[in-house]
């Protein structure tokens, strides 16, 4: 990769960071958690799914780990978030909009690394869908509630459009800078068009019986 193009998704790794552990951290005010519990909620959700994705393709240790910027920016999102939660909370659905910024980014830079260390593009978007899905995951089990992908609106699919832009462009030969705002405009929008109009997908027909009362 060229230096200008590591330097851009550099910045685009930071964004989706901070993306992410604001809506981590504003959960985590929602659920009046103290200073301590904000702040690891922060840097949980930012760099969950970034881990799981280097352990996966051997890039140790991984990034959230080399250097400080990572943990610093989730920890300055944390305390504004602390402190500031009624600026977030003029914003409809807050951890929602930030969550799916995240979202996007995460979903496109983690296609395009996993691209390059030689994965196959099927299983490079996979490994870019995880990069976008896990810290929401972990976000969720650790705030005690279900986590997002399994149940609400459209969310994972989301993921996976903007990974497969990045699949079809590098096909194509495309540059990987000019796939990046496309592919992160087509998730945020898919997400936020289901936040608001509760696109979901479908589910089994089935439901179960109530229980019988006892006698």
């Amino acid at each position: 990769m060229a230096p200008l193009d590591r330097v851009f998704f550099t910045s685009l790794d930071l964004a989706g960071t901070a993306a992410f552990a604001i809506s981590g951290a504003m959960l985590a005010v929602q659920k009046r958690m103290d200073i301590f519990g904000v702040l690891v909620l922060a840097f949980v959700t930012a760099v969950a799914g970034g881990i799981i994705r280097d352990l996966i393709i051997g890039s140790v240790p991984p990034d959230a780990f080399r250097n400080w910027h990572m943990l610093a920016l989730a920890a300055a999102a944390g305390f504004v978030c602390f402190a500031g939660a009624p600026l977030f909370e003029r914003f409809s659905y807050p951890v929602q909009l930030f969550d799916a910024a995240g979202l996007g980014i995460f979903a496109v830079s983690g296609t395009q690394k996993a691209l390059e260390f030689g994965i196959d593009p099927v299983m490079a978007a996979a490994l870019g869908v995880i990069t976008g899905i896990g810290g929401g995951i972990l976000r969720d089990v650790l705030a005690a509630r279900q986590p997002t992908v399994l149940h609400a609106e459209i969310y994972a699919v989301a993921a996976i459009a903007a990974a497969t832009v990045v699949i079809v462009g590098n096909a194509l030969g495309a540059p990987t800078t000019t796939l990046t705002f496309p592919a992160i405009a087509l998730c945020f929008f898919l997400r936020v068009m289901a936040i608001y109009y509760g696109w979901k997908l479908p589910t089994a027909p089935w439901s179960p019986r109530p229980p019988h009362p006892p006698r």
